[in-house]
């Protein structure tokens, strides 16, 4: 996922038909302006202003709640529940759900996703993703993909969190088919460097949009993808093989999306290798700097292939790098818990901090007494003591753009 949102800009200009790029699955809109504090829903995770990712970060904290066995509060989940559209759709975020959707609702097919996903894995809510697959199918571009903005031209990122979510919600995406008669692997395939790109390290990697009709490897989409590719979301169970990943097998099968999976892992397998974590170029920077989100959504898309020991060093790299990057935010602290949890790891000693308390502490509180509950490989460990609580702003995880710049974080996350 899942994966990581872009910025508020990035979102607005997504508004103009650029399309934003979401990969894995924390909130980096920036605040509103002092005369004008953002007001907070009081049933929704984080206190940054929601205007650009109030859905996905309410979903990657629902779904990563769940996934540790802590039953989410009524009101939280009420919330998410409430922001959908009557046609289906979810836009990033509605003030006020009690208006009807309108011409002019800025549809989001990456809250659609993760959403999906999200009250998919709750349960008891199958109209809602129903209605949210039906949205999503009637959203596909005649070449079989997606964008961020309805309408505007398929790219990688959105293509690859629209298949993860079809397959959780148990679709066969190889036979979700547009007008025109294509696939959604046909419109996600397309984007990875095949066995004649150049330089052969990018090879397997995916791109998020062709960039003067060349395709530029690009980590985000290539972990959504990766997964997608899979046939899996955000929620990676815990794998007992372990092999070491692989560079992207040539001849490639162009039309095997299982294949075109193991070739993108291999890809990022090997660019964790030089200093266990990912890099980014931010904007107004110099320097490529390390991208804690997109490792996140690495370390998931390697597990869910079956690397472990290849994500190995990344994992811990992000015990040892990932506190201040996550520091109050839910998508964060959610994606981190997702990354634990496909590895096997306690996400309540990670590095010295509780993400599930953390995550709590960034909303209405749980359902139950067992609040603190987590899942590892299988069994519930008891609530630990003495771990850090971090409250939340939000840092940054990068997503491509279709003239290939990086922005912090995954859509809507302050990294997915």
């Amino acid at each position: 996922m899942i994966v990581r949102r872009s910025a508020a800009a990035l979102a607005a200009s997504a508004v103009l038909c650029v399309g934003a790029a979401p990969a894995a699955l924390a909130d980096t809109a920036p605040p509103a302006s002092p005369s004008a504090p953002p007001v907070i829903p009081s049933g929704l995770f984080g206190k940054n202003d929601p205007t650009y990712d109030g859905v996905w970060r309410q979903s990657v904290a629902l779904l990563a709640q769940d996934t540790v066995g802590v039953k989410p509060a009524a009101q939280a989940v009420d919330w998410l529940t409430g922001q959908q559209c009557a046609n289906g759709g979810f836009a990033s975020f509605r003030a006020d759900a009690a208006a009807q959707c309108e011409a002019t609702t800025m549809y989001d097919t990456n809250a659609t996703a993760v959403a999906v996903q999200a009250l998919k894995a709750l349960g008891g809510h199958d109209e809602v993703v129903k209605k949210g697959v039906d949205w999503l199918k009637s959203v596909q571009n005649e070449d079989g993909g997606w964008a961020y903005v309805p309408g505007s031209p398929s790219e990688a990122n959105s293509t690859a969190l629209v298949i993860s979510a079809l397959a959780v919600a148990g679709e066969k995406p190889a036979e979700v088919r547009s007008k025109a008669g294509k696939s959604a692997y046909e419109g996600l395939l397309p984007f990875q460097l095949g066995c004649s790109a150049e330089p052969a390290a990018d090879r397997g990697a995916f791109a998020y949009q062709p960039v003067d009709g060349k395709l530029l490897a690009n980590a985000d989409a290539t972990a959504a993808a990766a997964l997608a590719g899979l046939g899996k979301g955000a929620v990676v169970v815990p794998s007992a093989a372990d092999t070491p990943a692989t560079a992207l097998a040539c001849p490639a099968g162009a039309t095997d999306p299982g294949a075109a999976a193991q070739g993108a892992v291999g890809y990022l397998a090997e660019a964790l290798k030089k200093d266990g974590h990912l890099t980014a170029v931010t904007p107004g920077a110099d320097q490529p700097t390390p991208d804690t989100g997109n490792t996140a959504d690495a370390v998931i898309a390697l597990a869910a292939a079956g690397h472990k020991q290849s994500a190995a060093g990344a994992l811990e790299w992000l015990k040892a790098n990932s506190a201040e990057w996550s520091k109050g935010s839910p998508a964060g602290l959610g994606t981190l818990i997702l990354a634990a949890h496909a590895t096997g790891t306690d996400p309540k000693s990670f590095g010295g901090t509780d993400l599930v308390a953390a995550l709590n502490a960034t909303g209405p509180a749980p359902q139950g007494p067992d609040t603190a509950a987590t899942e590892v490989d299988g069994e519930k460990d008891k609530p630990s003591g003495g771990q850090n609580i971090w409250w939340i702003i939000g840092a940054g995880a990068a997503a491509g753009v279709g003239i290939g710049i990086l922005l912090s974080g995954r859509r809507k996350k302050n990294q997915l």
